[in-house]
């Protein structure tokens, strides 16, 4: 599998690995069966997304979508954040191999889970806003 500069740096060097202590958000997806799982914390000040760490446990794609849309989203609103696509991670990435473009999707839904976990803590129903976290594994990790 060949691999763009961005991902390999993105693995290498993955951007805001971690935790955050009383996060606003904290969304995770994948599962062990796929291999793949992401989870995703949210700082929120004023429906500013300010700021994101996350701990993956999966391929070097995986690793390397995480980091790329922890830096697509810090600093953003909320309702910009909800408009990162699997697409737009790819493309920030200079591209993944088919094999992996799995990753980028799990990434967007990293991204969704923990904004709707935000809205669940302050009482609202995240559906209407989120819309519903699918689990697109299907076999396809690892």
């Amino acid at each position: 599998m060949i691999y763009s500069e961005k991902v390999l740096e993105n693995f290498a060097n993955p951007l805001n690995v971690g935790e955050i202590e009383n996060a606003d958000g904290i969304g995770e997806v994948g599962n062990e069966k796929c291999g793949d799982i992401m989870k995703m914390y949210l700082k929120i000040q004023n429906n500013i997304i300010e700021d994101v760490k996350f701990k993956t446990f999966g391929c070097g794609a995986a690793i390397a979508t995480s980091s790329i849309a922890t830096e697509m989203i810090k600093g953003k609103s909320i309702d910009q954040a909800l408009k990162l696509t699997n697409k737009a991670v790819v493309e920030a990435l200079d591209g993944l191999p088919a094999a992996k473009v799995h990753c980028s999707v799990l990434a967007e839904q990293a991204v969704k889970s923990a904004i709707a976990d935000y809205y669940k803590r302050q009482g609202v129903d995240p559906v209407p806003i989120v819309g519903e976290i699918e689990d697109h594994c299907d076999g396809q990790c690892n």
